[in-house]
């Protein structure tokens, strides 16, 4: 039963549909991630995408894990950012997968919501709907803000899950915050969600917010060079009436400068959910002594009042190229000339100089890994009963080398099963207790129309849960690959083939030859001794 259950999983691995969402949550807020397009009808597996690790059920203590189809942070931590993926798997056993773009922003004193952290308007009625809260089970409103200050008064009825406005007017366009709690088993978390509301008066003007530059901000610059400052503001809901963006420098206007080399140029425009926004660019065709100076204030207006940002300028670092800083550089040539010429060595005798090094120093590894073979070994088996060169190869070529010069332990199919062995179950087991998969890549192989079970095995092996290496012997031409299975071609894609040349036929017994040297730099590490006792 498991047998074809890995033969499913592998013939619809890479059949799969590939979506992407993005996420921005609150630093030290609970937070759960939805996966897009879930039914009850399907199994969903989450996967960090930076580790490729499964992301685990909840256990105690847990503070990232997974349920159903939710992935749950109690409570986020910065390192959190980063991507994730949802793995569907429908009853007839096709996959589809999710990636979820995660973003944690820092808390900051004195701003009670990031401007990415959002949810757009879901009515203009009235009855604006608390973001996200039914993901929480049994979770408590405590609190409902606009434009992040405590909402109160009669006009407003609060329902468990939402806020009723009576008669909503042009001034209640804004942002909604609600902050609630969430309790899991025993532990309290606080979670906020915004949403913008924009009743359906024509225009609303917001608080004015300079979106940048930053208040203190310092630019470098070049003298006699041309600069473009510019500054964007948001000025409210829809087209306003009253909105202005300039720039003055030490406080006179750039309009009432009599410098022909000052210049602003402004227009206004709507952004998403009809937010309304100026920008206004100073154009300075040179940049002189005096400029560095003076002070360039951003200043913004509208109905709600006004707002300001003053940047000033300086110049650029630069140092004199003196004889010190010659040297230095033609150093830094030659060591980054150095550094490629290495790189290039080691890339044309990378495997020369690995299997030098073990010959050397003979590096080993410690057995205790649990396997018992090196390597296990899967080839197109002959249904006549004519010999062929791979089955020789297979029976005599590739184990006096391995195993008799090497010091390799192989598990071939036909001499290391037993008779009487269920062959289904050995064959897995054989491979759990291989550190690698040898596949022999003949026309045979490729024309075959039901693939040996090894072969299935062997690539869900490969491709999913164990992450086990792969060696791909191409014996023959295969030329451009498009006849093999999708699988087989991921990885050829990721590392290649090692080829198998007429010319090899001619002393098939030297260790030392081009394509030997290429199969014994992607195996493992041999024992000291096993290795010293057979090259003797």
């Amino acid at each position: 039963m498991m047998g074809y259950v890995h033969l499913v999983l592998l013939s619809t691995f890479l059949s799969v549909s590939m979506t992407s969402e993005t996420f921005d949550v609150m630093e030290g807020e609970a937070s759960v991630i939805k996966c897009p397009r879930w039914s009850s009808s399907v199994k969903v597996t989450w996967y960090h995408m930076d580790t490729n690790k499964i992301i685990p059920a909840e256990e105690e203590g847990s503070r990232v894990f997974s349920l159903k189809h939710f992935l749950w942070f109690l409570p986020t931590s910065r390192e959190d950012s980063g991507k994730y993926t949802c793995v569907t798997r429908f009853p007839n056993n096709r996959t589809k997968s999710f990636n979820v773009s995660v973003q944690v922003h820092p808390y900051k004193q004195g701003i009670c919501f990031p401007n990415q952290i959002h949810y757009p308007n879901d009515t203009g009625r009235g009855k604006i709907v608390c973001p996200t809260i039914d993901n929480y089970k049994n979770a408590t409103i405590i609190q409902w803000y606009k434009d992040c200050k405590p909402l109160q008064g009669e006009r407003y009825f609060m329902g468990e899950k939402y806020i009723f406005i009576n008669n909503p007017r042009k001034e209640d366009d804004g942002y909604y915050t609600c902050r609630f709690i969430y309790t899991h088993k025993g532990n309290v978390f606080n979670v906020s969600a915004t949403r913008i509301f924009i009743s359906k008066a024509k225009h609303s003007p917001l608080p004015p917010q300079i979106l940048f530059p930053k208040d203190k901000d310092v630019i470098e610059v070049e003298l006699g060079a041309a600069l473009s400052l510019k500054c964007q503001a948001r000025l409210g809901i829809k087209k306003q009436l009253m909105a202005v963006v300039t720039w003055d420098v030490d406080n006179t206007p750039v309009k009432g400068l009599h410098f022909s080399r000052f210049h602003e140029k402004t227009h206004f425009f709507e952004g998403r959910e009809q937010e309304y926004y100026g920008e206004t660019t100073l154009h300075i065709t040179e940049v002189k002594k005096e400029d560095l100076q003076a002070n360039f204030t951003c200043i913004v207006v509208n109905e709600m009042g006004n707002t300001k940002a003053t940047v000033t300028l300086k110049l650029k670092a630069q140092c004199e190229v003196g004889l010190p800083n010659i040297l230095l550089i033609v150093g830094s040539l030659v060591l980054l000339i150095a550094i490629a010429a290495s790189v290039i060595l080691y890339q044309s005798f990378r495997v020369d100089i690995v299997l030098l090094y073990r010959e050397i120093f003979q590096p080993y590894s410690v057995k205790d890994d649990g396997k018992i073979y090196d390597a296990y070994v899967i080839y197109p088996r002959s249904h006549t009963s004519e010999a062929n060169f791979v089955e020789y190869f297979v029976y005599q070529i590739m184990p006096d080398i391995l195993e008799n010069k090497c010091g390799y332990k192989l598990c071939i199919y036909g001499r290391d099963i037993y008779p009487g062995e269920d062959t289904a179950s050995a064959i897995e087991k054989r491979m759990q207790k291989s550190r690698r998969l040898i596949i022999l890549l003949t026309n045979q192989l490729i024309n075959c129309k039901e693939p040996a079970y090894d072969q299935h095995i062997a690539l869900y092996n490969a491709l999913i849960p164990n992450n086990t290496k792969v060696i791909l012997l191409e014996m023959e031409t295969i030329g451009t690959y498009e006849k093999l299975q999708e699988s087989l071609r991921f990885i050829i894609k990721q590392q290649g083939t090692v080829k198998w040349k007429e010319q090899h036929t001619v002393h098939p017994q030297s260790s030392n030859s081009k394509f030997w040297k290429q199969v014994r730099y992607h195996m493992p590490l041999t024992a000291k001794s096993s290795y010293s006792a057979n090259a003797g």
